[in-house]
């Protein structure tokens, strides 16, 4: 389904809400969607992806308000770099509410942005929940750039694709670990390490 028809998002979100795994373009590659409090479907992710267990899953948020379902941290570093590159390609894991699904969280930590102007963001935004994020991809594959990629990745295992074209972006997100005294750059992607680090450092 192309992300341009009106049905797109309507269909995106009823996929969501009935535990159905979704692809989806991102301002970088494409993800894989899922509710963040769907166990069943994040495993599916898992089991398509051939992914580690020890690697969770990162998550989109619609908005900053929608921290609060996944973390209570409070840090002057992360303010920083939300009010400077949120919505952006900026991955942030801070500490994870106790209870979250299994699959989001390793290690007490969790790894979430806000999207850049994309069908993500507008996904995020509408839905209302945090929705799961990883590169659609199988495990050691390149990302996604197309929606022909995701189908050739996984066939049938993801139930809808929404085809936002090929994908403006030819790096990922830059993610950063907040966890820690010293703040980690854990990838860097669209956004250099230098200019993260000189912000909060």
């Amino acid at each position: 389904m192309a992300a341009s028809d009106k049905s797109a998002l309507s269909a995106a979100i009823e996929n969501l809400n009935a535990g159905r795994i979704l692809a989806y373009p991102t301002e970088t590659f494409y993800g894989l969607g899922a509710r963040h409090d769907d166990g069943n479907a994040i495993r599916r992710i898992y089991a398509a992806k051939r992914r580690p267990a020890d690697k969770a899953l990162p998550v989109i948020i619609g908005n900053r308000a929608h921290l609060s379902l996944l973390t209570d941290m409070k840090d002057p570093r992360a303010d920083m770099l939300m009010e400077r590159f949120w919505p952006g390609p900026l991955t942030l894991i801070m500490t994870a509410l106790p209870g979250l699904t299994e699959g989001i969280v390793h290690e007490k930590k969790i790894a979430v942005r806000i999207p850049g102007p994309s069908f993500a963001l507008t996904l995020a935004c509408a839905a209302g929940y945090p929705i799961t994020s990883t590169s659609a991809n199988v495990s050691g594959l390149p990302p996604a750039a197309s929606a022909r990629m995701v189908i050739s990745y996984f066939g049938d295992a993801v139930y809808l694709v929404i085809d936002g074209g090929e994908s403006p972006s030819s790096l990922p997100s830059t993610i950063v670990d907040l966890t820690a005294a010293d703040p980690v750059i854990v990838r860097e992607g669209i956004i250099p390490a230098a200019t993260i680090l000189a912000l909060i450092r």
